[in-house]
Parts: C-alpha cells; sequence; structure tokens
C-alpha cells in the first residue's frame, strides 16, 4: 500500500471526521472507500459509453427474458 498526502479545505476535514465514526473506521478507509466508488462510477460510464456505441442484439436481450436460455450459455 502506497502513501498519498492530501490538502483538504476545513470544511472537507469537518465532513470527513463527522462521517468516521458513523461508517468508516479512519479518515484512510473513508478516503479509500470513496475513491474505489469514484473509480467504479468512471468503469461504469465507459461500460455505458461502450453499450451505446455498440447495442445489444435483440437476441442478446432477449436471452435476459428467458432463464431457460441461460442453460445453454457455457460456464466459463
Amino acid at each position: 500500500m502506497g502513501t498519498v498526502r492530501l490538502q483538504l479545505s476545513a470544511e472537507q476535514l469537518k465532513a470527513l471526521d463527522e462521517l468516521i465514526p458513523k461508517v468508516h473506521g479512519s479518515r484512510s478507509q473513508l478516503v479509500r472507500r470513496a475513491l474505489d466508488l469514484y473509480l467504479y462510477r468512471l468503469e461504469c460510464e465507459r461500460d455505458a459509453r461502450i453499450y451505446e456505441a455498440m447495442p445489444l442484439t435483440d437476441e442478446e436481450l432477449a436471452l435476459a427474458d428467458d432463464p431457460e436460455r441461460w442453460s445453454a450459455i457455457p460456464k466459463w
């Protein structure tokens, strides 16, 4: 694990410290979780752009509607 030095405004630091006892064990845990969520959001936005550029076919969409057809999909 690496170390990053981060400067926060007094308001940000106060908000951070108010959340720690409610949800997280430390400032570091809270910041790591926030960063994880932000990176996940970026991945989701990237995936959404890909699906928008190359939407699922009607056949692919039909798989989601028919649980019986899922059995034909190989288990990787």
